[in-house]
């Protein structure tokens, strides 16, 4: 099955499209499967030994000083408070948590990339709160949004490192056959990708009616800042010697939670620009299994 690594996601992506009224239904089986993706993969590093580094800093200050900069300059440009939003959300959303599965299947440093799932997803919930405080719909007192949004992370990203630290400090033998393991992380994530693609196209079904231009607006955003940050991110890993994971931590975003935070934060319309987002980075990470396959191939 390895072989055919590069069709799970676009028959993942399919199945929810075809499938979706049944992943409304499942939904609530995508925080489990996350979770058990992120032990398949922090079991198999030392967390003891993981460091914030300068790659780390970069990126982050790229996801939050960019943000900040494309909502001004959006909503400047195109006078598109809804756009300029979703821009944001896009940019700021934290790396998704199976980064790990995608970015080492390309070849990226296994530590490189944990290490930054943690602090990423840490930096967003820190920062977002401060943002959307000047930026949206919803007044929320600071303490109570940062309160919100890092519970929201906490039981998907915080119990996993918990958990996983135990074992490795306690029972090691546990930890190293749920290690062992690991790349079943890799199906798991078609599954979750399968059940979120489903819950995007209920989304955009209950909210397409007379909306399309504005659908196809968000749509277009989306591509583009899909495609930027992926560029970005790939030339902030060659200064550091892993353009695949710079490329990947920047470009592979939560989109579920990104989704969950312009519902709650900012106007609902803007998630759309999410939703696409998600369509577009496993497109994206599609093409790229199927290229260093096709490499692996003629190797």
């Amino acid at each position: 099955m390895t072989r055919h690594r590069s069709l799970v996601l676009p028959i993942a992506l399919g199945l929810g499209i075809l499938l979706h009224t049944f992943c409304g239904w499942a939904a609530p089986a995508v925080p489990y499967i996350i979770f058990s993706i992120l032990m398949l993969n922090l079991t198999a590093v030392n967390l003891t030994s993981l460091r914030v580094n300068t790659m780390d800093i970069c990126i982050a200050a790229f996801q939050v000083a960019a943000s900040i900069g494309v909502y001004f300059g959006a909503k400047a440009l195109f006078r598109d408070e809804i756009l300029a939003q979703g821009l944001l959300v896009a940019i700021l959303c934290p790396v998704a948590a199976s980064v790990v599965v995608i970015s080492c299947m390309l070849g990226a440093d296994r530590k490189t990339v944990t290490g930054y799932t943690i602090f990423g997803n840490l930096v967003t919930a820190l920062a977002a709160p401060v943002i959307f405080s000047f930026i949206g719909n919803r007044e929320l007192p600071f303490w109570t949004s940062c309160l919100t949004i890092f519970k929201h992370t906490a039981s998907i990203l915080v119990l996993p490192c918990i958990v996983t630290l135990l074992l490795q400090r306690f029972w090691p033998k546990a930890n190293d056959v749920i290690a062992s393991r690991r790349h079943w992380a890799f199906y798991l994530w078609g599954i979750a990708l399968f059940l979120t693609m489903g819950q995007t196209v209920n989304f955009l079904i209950a909210r397409w009616e007379g909306q399309i231009g504005g659908i196809l607006a968000l749509a277009a955003g989306s591509l583009v800042i899909c495609a930027v940050q992926f560029a970005v991110g790939k030339a902030i890993g060659r200064k550091f010697g892993d353009t695949v994971a710079g490329g990947q931590l920047t470009g592979q975003k939560n989109s579920a939670y990104g989704i969950w935070m312009a519902n709650t934060y900012l106007d609902p319309m803007s998630s759309v620009l999410m939703a696409f987002y998600s369509i577009f980075q496993n497109l994206y990470n599609s093409w790229q299994l199927w290229q260093k396959q096709k490499r692996e191939q003629k190797g």
